[in-house]
């Protein structure tokens, strides 16, 4: 303040032929003092009389600077306001002192309560701590403080571990308390929001309790304050980061700091007392308590040197309160410039109106001051706004101690509340220092991220940022870490093995590089060769009496019909296109359905053969091929008549199953209707079981070779195999459902080849002497006597 007066009395434009005098006077932090020194300084005698001056020859009062506590602004700002007498505070950072209505004529050269809160949690974020621990002061400043503070927090997603409150004069039982607390957390961080004073206790038991590893985010009011003169409590405040008023370089201000001096400051009674006390001396009154307190019998000569102080003592950059100071008494300066400035009949007051220099009053000269706006000195803007408030700019400060002992506040950022969103905030992270335990920034949180894969699943009772970590479900995915929910993949997609990208769904069919598909076409194809086979041995041998005895037309047709049905499986194996699954059901059936009425004619055939060579036989006029011939045709004709339906009222066609297996896209037929599938296989039982019947009333007619018995046994075994065919077949899905469907056709067809034809091939092959007529007619006497 000193300086600033000084500096505007030399110079000659800024307020010409006036002369700025000043009192100061100490508050020491007390609300009662504060009103003592305001209702002095207003009635200028020893007993206060409100509203009224009893100085003899008062110079005219301009303003008040001050006060510092938010507290001591208060009420200040309360008896002030009557009159509309200008109050500028330097550090007061209140919020309900915005308030014109309680708070008329007050101002500040300070960011608000308002914007530390918000710089405070930009900080937070942008070190991505989400656990944070609060302790304030019970004053209005610590608990509107930590109201903005808590609203700042929930709005970005920062949990608190803990809020405590700190008494203005705490007692033992309070602190070990709240130390207990901050040793239990978790939180690594914890915000101080107090005055210098409230917080010294709780630092010192900290210290003496030797609790490392967490760092203080400190709010403007202590960060540059006689905290950090006290060694014993470095090691604690190590990596210490916190907000400052911006501190501009004044011009000039430097050296009038390392100049200041007992002898050119006589009647201050403070100047010794500093001296002693930073160069522990003490002055030849030989006040031994004085002795005591600086701790040296060294007596001060005043010839020590300020530069030559460690910066830890005397931090001459670190002056920032001067800086709100010096700007606060340039805004009266230039209110006053700005009132002699005016030009009579266009002043801003009644009648247009101008104030006098003499005998202005208060509330005028508060108008001006309010209207300000100017570059200091260092370049910083001054103007306040509707509230009567500057806008928040702040020096984020690192506290560094050196391995030489030597402690420092370094710059480290800035915090501009006038910079656009998402750059108010501007750091350098490489100058920053976290203290002993950490060599990078710590991290704060109350669980780990969540990695990617994963997402977050609150835990019950517990704040937001306490979680656990849930892998994705199948079918989900996050790609970034702290998901709170997973993304479900397309239809078309599914998850990888890590939860973290979805990837095309596999597309699954029966195809012949399948190790199933391998399998069933190779057994579809020596199934084949083995038919042909047979087909060859009955062609070479078929003048042979076995082979004309079975009839050997509808044995040479079973024969292909069966080699079709083992060929049919191949339409089953493969990517489903448009015309096999129009067609394979039909030719499936279609082709059975031969098979089992050419099985069903020689059925047929057996007992009309053996019941007509009976005396006076009604079956003799029905020997021959007419009624063979009408079985296979009418049998065969009603399951194309069936399938000719289905194929055209209800086609088949392929279709994308998604919903069969939850990773793969099934390819498949998709039958409209399901009832001409089982309309199909029914007519099927029925041919098959009408023709077990019939082979079973006939399988013990004398006969040389009774083949009914062999077709008995065949019958069995493909009604079975369909039979178990229908529950195995709806219970599958996808390309086991096809391959079902194929070992059904490949067993029934070998079962048939094998019934049948096996016992034949075994007796042209290796029994030649029993494929005679003379052994057949032995066979079939032996047959009738028994």
């Amino acid at each position: 303040m000193i300086f600033a007066i000084e500096e505007i009395k030399r110079d000659k434009f800024l307020v010409p032929n006036i002369t700025l005098g000043y009192e100061i006077y100490d508050s020491c932090y007390s609300d009662s003092a504060a009103i003592d020194a305001t209702l002095s300084y207003l009635s200028g005698k020893q007993k206060k009389v409100p509203n009224f001056s009893c100085k003899l020859a008062p110079p005219k009062l301009a303003a008040l600077i001050g006060d510092s506590p938010s507290s001591g602004s208060v009420s200040v700002a309360r008896i002030l306001g009557l009159n509309l007498f200008p109050q500028i505070s330097y550090a007061s950072a209140l919020p309900s002192l915005a308030d014109k209505v309680q708070f008329p004529s007050f101002l500040r050269t300070v960011g608000t309560v308002d914007s530390q809160p918000v710089a405070v949690v930009h900080m937070i974020m942008h070190f991505k701590w989400t656990w944070v621990g609060i302790l304030a002061s019970n004053t209005d400043y610590g608990v509107q403080g930590t109201q903005k503070l808590k609203s700042e927090m929930a709005k970005n997603g920062v949990c608190i571990a803990f809020a405590e409150s700190l008494s203005s004069e705490p007692s033992p039982d309070n602190l070990n308390y709240i130390v207990n607390m901050v040793k239990k957390s978790t939180a690594s961080v914890v915000v101080l929001y107090a005055y210098a004073t409230e917080i010294i206790p709780f630092l010192q038991i900290i210290a003496a309790q030797k609790i490392t590893g967490i760092v203080w985010l400190a709010v403007g009011s202590w960060l540059p304050s006689a905290v950090f003169s006290q060694k014993e409590l470095w090691e604690t405040l190590n990596g210490t980061i916190g907000l400052a008023k911006y501190s501009a370089d004044i011009p000039g201000f430097r050296d009038f700091l390392y100049s200041i001096h007992p002898s050119k400051y006589v009647n201050d009674i403070f100047i010794k007392e500093f001296w002693g006390h930073v160069f522990s001396c003490s002055w030849n009154e030989n006040n031994v308590s004085e002795t005591i307190l600086y701790g040296s019998n060294v007596t001060c000569t005043g010839k020590e040197d300020l530069l030559r102080l460690d910066n830890s003592i005397y931090d001459t950059t670190n002056f920032r309160l001067a800086v709100s100071v010096y700007n606060a008494v340039y805004a009266v300066a230039h209110a006053i410039h700005d009132m002699l400035s005016c030009e009579p009949g266009a002043g801003p007051f009644v009648n247009r109106a101008c104030a006098s220099i003499k005998d202005f009053q208060p509330w005028q000269l508060f108008y001006y001051i309010k209207h300000v706006q100017f570059l200091n000195k260092a370049g910083e803007r001054v103007a306040f706004d509707e509230k009567g408030e500057l806008k928040g700019l702040y020096d984020v400060l690192n506290w560094q101690v050196s391995h030489d002992m030597k402690g420092s506040l370094v710059k480290v950022g800035i915090f501009d509340d006038w910079g656009p969103k998402g750059e108010k905030l501007v750091l350098n992270e490489n100058v920053i220092l976290w203290g002993e335990k950490y060599s990078q920034v710590p991290s704060s949180v109350c669980c780990k991220s969540c990695l990617p894969g994963y997402r977050k699943a609150q835990r019950e009772g517990e704040p937001l940022c306490c979680y656990d970590c849930i892998p994705c479900s199948d079918g989900e995915i996050s790609n970034q870490s702290d998901a709170t929910e997973c993304l479900r993949c397309s239809e078309d997609q599914w998850s990888d093995d890590n939860k973290m990208k979805c990837i095309p769904k596999v597309i699954e069919f029966l195809s012949y590089e399948d190790p199933l598909g391998i399998a069933i076409f190779s057994a579809s194809s020596v199934c084949c060769l083995i038919t042909f086979s047979v087909i060859c041995i009955f062609i070479r041998y078929h003048n042979t009496p076995l082979v004309k005895a079975n009839n050997r037309s509808l044995s040479y047709l079973l024969l292909v019909a069966l080699i079709l049905c083992f060929f049919c499986s191949f339409l089953f194996i493969g990517r489903p296109s448009k015309i096999t699954c129009l067609i394979r059901q039909s030719i499936f059936g279609t082709i059975f359905s031969l098979c089992v009425s050419c099985i069903f004619a020689k059925t047929i055939t057996v007992v009309i053969a053996f019941n007509a060579t009976k005396p006076n036989s009604a079956l003799r006029k029905w020997v021959g091929s007419l009624i063979p011939n009408s079985i296979i045709f009418i049998g065969s004709s009603i399951q194309i008549l069936i399938c000719i339906f289905w194929v055209i009222f209800y086609p088949s066609f392929p279709e994308r199953n998604m919903k069969v297996t939850k990773d793969k896209i099934t390819i498949e037929c998709k039958d409209q209707s399901s009832i001409f599938f089982y309309l199909m296989l029914g007519f099927l039982g029925f041919l098959a079981f009408l023709t077990l019947i019939v082979a079973f009333l006939a399988r013990k007619l004398p006969d040389g070779f009774n083949e009914t018995k062999f077709i008995t046994f065949s019958m069995l075994v493909f009604t079975s195999v369909w039979i178990s065919f229908i529950p195995a077949y709806v219970s599958t899905k996808g390309k086991y459902m096809v391959a079902v469907e194929i070992f059904a056709i490949l067993s029934s067809s070998f079962g048939l080849l094998c019934c049948i034809f096996a016992p034949k091939c075994h007796i042209i092959i290796l029994k030649p002497q029993m494929n005679s007529r003379e052994y057949l007619i032995s066979r079939f006497h032996l047959s009738g006597k028994q």
